[in-house]
């Protein structure tokens, strides 16, 4: 079993077509990208008890929003502790242990719904299942970036849109599960969780059995890398451990994390938010569908700027999203005070193809700076920055708005504030990306260095 895992097990022969590797990339990220619609489950699971409408002992959409934001944090503490992991074990065992974590963790939560028992579904969607989504979300980046040198920004895009896009399948399949189980007795949340978990566990696997990895210092026939006049894109390399004494490492950091922040709490909150605006006008199933219009933006926005910025340039495509993002939250309230829904939903679906563009250049940033080698290893670590703003976008949605409905604010009101908040954090992220230089020689590893430092050897594995 150890031999079937093996970096050499998988690593391609002779002729190899570098294009059967996205598809195995996919077939994980567009079940992970499941989490982006887990809001579709909030107002159900503020039923469980009462069925048709909240009961005393329901759960409230506060203690539920926790749900999603342990997910994203252990996303990210994953990501950082099983990165290096990664780039020594490969691949294959890294996406097969995301697939049990993930399937699993639907398993557990489906118990926590049945026992009615709030800490079972935040261990297993939330600690298990964010586990899942960690690994499974790291374990094609590097594998890609290396398959595809000659397109950093592409590579990264076709690895991580499908993480935009699983809404896209997840919203509306998760309603068609939840309608189909159903009842008098069930509002068919625990029987959807049990469902997707073998679905998503299968997918998942045949992902892992069909991803395979270059050569060491495979590049492209016919393709040579063109003389860098740009500054920003380093031909050398700096070990995973000695990236986090760079001030380039933090700025990043902070860089992600401000630019998520400002989109995730939105996205989490998305079927109840656009319901509650648009009072009577926007039906849970329409609501599910904006969910979906807003992961097929945020899908289609991955792979769109990650490709534009290897001509834009990394920097310059994330002042894109920093200047032009702050100036569409500033107009959402106004947009909701008219009533104009069209605006409304367009101004989101433009904010989310950012917001994911974001998730998709940031690997290609990283491979920029601080070079290829240990790429992985590093978006592991920074993914930390996604595990921050999957606390502090909720809590400033969530906590923002009961404050205000407590103010006796309408709920149509009561995300106001809130987004000219999201739209001063973009502006503390543009300050943080221009602040980002190249990094220090001093940091650059030697070739005597590679590989003796950690045990990691591209080659053969071992």
């Amino acid at each position: 079993m150890s031999d079937f895992f093996c970096k050499s097990r998988i690593t391609a022969g002779p002729g190899f077509n570098r294009w059967l590797v996205p598809p195995a990339a996919l077939s994980v990220h567009l079940c992970i990208g499941q989490a982006y619609a887990f809001s579709v489950f909030n107002d159900p699971l503020t039923r469980v008890i009462g069925i048709s409408a909240p009961a005393a002992e329901d759960w409230k959409l506060t203690t539920l929003g926790w749900i999603f934001s342990l997910a994203i944090v252990f996303l990210g503490l994953s990501a950082a502790f099983g990165g290096k992991w990664l780039e020594k074990v490969g691949p294959r065992l890294t996406m097969f242990v995301a697939a049990c974590c993930f399937g699993g963790g639907f398993w557990v939560a489906a118990l926590g719904v049945y026992l009615h028992q709030i800490w079972l579904v935040y261990l297993g969607y939330g600690v298990i299942g964010g586990i899942g989504l960690g690994l499974g979300y790291v374990s094609p980046v590097s594998t890609l970036i290396k398959w595809f040198p000659d397109r950093r920004g592409m590579a990264t895009g076709m690895a991580i849109m499908g993480f935009g896009g699983g809404a896209m399948i997840g919203a509306p399949l998760s309603v068609l599960l939840m309608d189909a189980f159903k009842s008098a007795q069930s509002v068919g949340v625990m029987e959807a969780f049990l469902l997707m978990g073998c679905l998503y566990f299968v997918s998942m696997l045949i992902g892992a059995m069909t991803i395979r990895i270059p050569p060491a210092d495979w590049r492209p026939p016919g393709w040579t890398p063109p003389p860098v006049a740009n500054k920003m894109i380093s031909q050398n390399h700096v070990h995973i451990d000695q990236a986090l004494k760079t001030p380039q490492f933090y700025l990043l950091w902070l860089v992600l994390c401000l630019n998520v922040t400002a989109g995730i709490g939105v996205l989490g909150q998305a079927s109840v938010m656009i319901q509650e605006m648009f009072k009577g006008s926007v039906t849970p199933a329409a609501a599910a569908g904006f969910v979906g219009l807003l992961s097929l933006f945020n899908m289609g926005g991955r792979f769109f700027w990650s490709s534009a910025s290897d001509y834009l340039g990394r920097k310059n495509t994330y002042f894109i999203f920093f200047v032009v993002g702050a100036g569409l939250y500033a107009l959402i309230p106004r947009m909701g005070m008219q009533g104009n829904m069209a605006m409304f939903v367009g101004l989101y679906a433009l904010i989310m193809s950012m917001y994911g563009g974001g998730f998709a250049t940031i690997p290609a940033y990283l491979a920029d700076i601080f070079g290829t080698r240990y790429v992985g290893g590093i978006h592991g670590r920074l993914l930390t920055a996604w595990s921050t703003a999957g606390v502090l976008g909720p809590v400033l949605v969530n906590y923002i708005r009961e404050y205000q409905i407590g103010q006796g604010v309408a709920k149509a009101d009561a995300y106001n504030a809130t987004m000219y908040i999201m739209a001063g954090i973009l502006a503390l992220g543009f300050i943080c990306n221009l602040l980002i230089r190249p990094v220090h020689e001093k940091h650059h590893m030697k070739h005597d260095e590679f590989d003796e430092l950690d045990g990691i050897y591209p080659a053969d594995g071992h």
